[in-house]
């Protein structure tokens, strides 16, 4: 049983990448495909934010390769905008020399602002085949939008933030790479300042992402009914974080299913919430209903209270996690060990783990 199950991961892994390949190939290929709509063709140069604010719904704004200074905001519903892959790349600009682009999003020190309001969510966008690099906060900034597409993005060595969403439903984030942001590479939450239940995305997807050197691969924190799948997660701090409290409703009623989560094990300090983060694969802290399944997850190791292969663990606010289902994963190398229940909730099961070592014994 465990051979097969290898195998099988690793078609579905082959077959992941296979798929992104194609989809990188096809955008890079053919920036200007977008036939619903208006083309408005950016140049290095000439400001994106001046293309954007031109853009009618249905309109795609395409970038040709080159690099783009300064912040980007899309209040625009139904727009699209496009580069030819990573060599469209948008950098920070200059207040000083008019290149700061949009604003707000520069004041707040991101990238590419996408923004909607809690009365009228900003519906239907898509970011693809672009680079978003080097910005203070957040690379790319997506609050209260529906239907939001990110697809095919490289968004790498920001502050914060690599892909950061809050207050939005049935987004698709897929075929991206995040690397060396100081904080996840894909976080998502119900709001990022303020406190309260988990809130539902509809169905949120990330798939298919590649994460790497970041503080924390997948941060996913009070949000409900959301898919987490077929994602490579390596050199990470911490791979996937599954966050929730004592909030009502709780978080929870997440998949996290056939990713490969490989030797998160830098060093990231300690802060006045949180004990120093290395070697964690999959954690769960203070949510519910959780299916962690045919996942990969190998040689994730540290001596953080956190460390371990897939471990559950009690919340900042003791709230225990309940009925989560781990099943079905290959997890080895794992230190101190490949399953770790350190929580007190007493209602989550393990069945048919291949792995060497769990804490308490009888997990594997």
């Amino acid at each position: 049983m465990p051979t097969r199950r290898v195998h099988h991961l690793a078609a579905a892994t082959a077959a992941a990448t296979t798929a992104l390949t194609t989809v990188l190939a096809t955008l890079a290929a053919a920036p200007a495909a977008h036939a619903a709509g208006g083309l408005h063709l950016v140049r290095p140069g000439e400001s994106i934010q001046q293309a954007v604010d031109a853009a009618a719904p249905g309109d795609t704004v395409q970038l040709l390769a080159g690099t783009y200074y300064g912040s980007v905001r899309i209040t625009t519903p139904d727009l699209t905008l496009r580069g030819v892959g990573r060599h469209s790349v948008i950098v920070p600009g200059n207040a000083a020399d008019g290149t700061a682009g949009d604003t707000v999003c520069a004041t707040a020190g991101h990238g590419l602002c996408v923004a909607g309001t809690d009365a009228e969510p900003l519906r239907g966008v898509t970011v693809e085949a672009l680079a978003v690099t080097g910005f203070p906060k957040n690379g790319v900034n997506i609050a209260s939008t529906a239907g939001m597409t990110v697809r095919a993005t490289y968004v790498h060595d920001n502050g914060q933030q690599g892909i950061s969403q809050e207050k939005s439903t049935r987004a698709v984030i897929v075929g991206n790479e995040s690397a060396r942001n100081a904080q996840s590479g894909i976080f998502l939450a119900n709001s990022v300042v303020n406190e309260g239940g988990a809130a539902d995305t509809e169905g949120t997807l990330v798939s298919g992402n590649r994460l790497s050197e970041n503080r924390i691969g997948v941060t996913v924190r009070r949000l409900r009914d959301l898919s987490i799948e077929q994602n490579e997660v390596r050199g990470n701090c911490g791979g996937v974080f599954i966050v929730g409290d004592e909030g009502v409703p709780k978080a929870g009623a997440l998949s996290v299913t056939r990713n490969r989560v490989l030797a998160n094990n830098k060093y990231c300090p300690p802060n006045p919430r949180l004990d120093f983060i290395q070697g964690t694969g999959i954690l769960l802290t203070g949510a519910e209903d959780t299916q962690v399944t045919d996942n990969q997850v190998r040689d994730n190791v540290g001596t953080s209270s956190m460390s371990g292969g897939i471990v559950l663990f009690r919340s900042l606010v003791g709230a225990p996690n309940a009925r989560h289902t781990i099943s079905g994963n290959y997890a080895t190398g794992n230190s101190p060990a490949d399953l770790v229940d350190a929580d007190t909730g007493t209602t989550n099961t393990f069945a048919r783990n291949h792995c060497a070592v769990s804490k308490p014994a009888g997990h594997c």
